[in-house]
């Protein structure tokens, strides 16, 4: 197995500035692993550079969806070491009635699956097909029709089948793939869309912190056994 940094196990997360993102980054790093960091938001990049050690945590500034961004980032990350965990979880709303969507609002969409495509398939190659954990972070919108989330839902089910392949192709190898359904959660990922879903009705949502400590607790243990699917819904009091 190739060296991994400072003896830390090395995880790449997209959409790591914000949001579930930031938090399954900032609990890996307390956890003690090495982070490489995936967003197009250069603010906040610059920002998590300075917050995390850069033992910890190295910043890659661009589009998920853009190839050459993917290829040069992973061989850059490759070359720190070998890569034990890649979690696709960066991924674009869009909230509207069916006849309100426009050919944008499907290209927004379809960023996130085309991401977890590009980042699996690159990363799947740097680590020769072996000793890798991939988590895709979908959404309970890849199980079910959600009124006002047509296209979203026809996305996130592209990237439920899309997982559920990765499954089959790498059933009984030393890479494991892990299905990640999570309910609402309270972060800005609907500001677009209040009217749809308000302020009051995001606050009811899920945690992201409370959210990231419970998939990473299933993700990442020392347990020979692999969760292959985490659906997490909250609570309602």
């Amino acid at each position: 197995m190739a060296q991994r940094e400072g003896g830390r196990r090395i995880a790449i997360v997209t959409g790591s500035a914000l949001g579930l993102g930031y938090e399954l980054t900032r609990q890996l790093i307390e956890a003690g692993w090495f982070v490489a960091g995936i967003d197009f938001n250069e603010e906040r990049q610059l920002e998590l550079a300075k917050e995390f050690p850069a033992d910890a945590y190295r910043a890659f500034i661009g589009d998920v969806s853009d190839e050459i961004f993917v290829k040069r980032s992973v061989g850059e990350i490759a070359r720190i070491g070998h890569v034990d965990l890649l979690i696709n979880n960066a991924g674009q709303p869009s909230f509207k009635t069916p006849t309100a969507y426009e050919a944008a609002d499907v290209d927004k969409c379809l960023k996130g699956l085309k991401g977890m495509i590009l980042w699996s398939v690159e990363t799947l190659r740097a680590c020769e097909e072996r000793d890798l954990k991939i988590a895709n972070v979908m959404s309970t919108a890849a199980t079910r029709g959600n009124a006002n989330e047509s296209v979203y839902c026809a996305t996130k089910w592209g990237e439920k089948g899309y997982t559920q392949s990765l499954k089959a192709a790498y059933k009984g190898t030393s890479v494991k793939i892990v299905g990640v359904y999570p309910g609402g959660i309270d972060t800005d990922f609907y500001r677009e869309s209040h009217d749809y879903v308000s302020i009051d009705k995001q606050h009811t949502f899920m945690r992201p912190d409370e959210l990231a400590l419970v998939i990473l607790f299933n993700l990442v243990n020392d347990a020979n056994l692999t969760v292959s699917d985490i659906l997490i819904e909250r609570n309602y009091v």
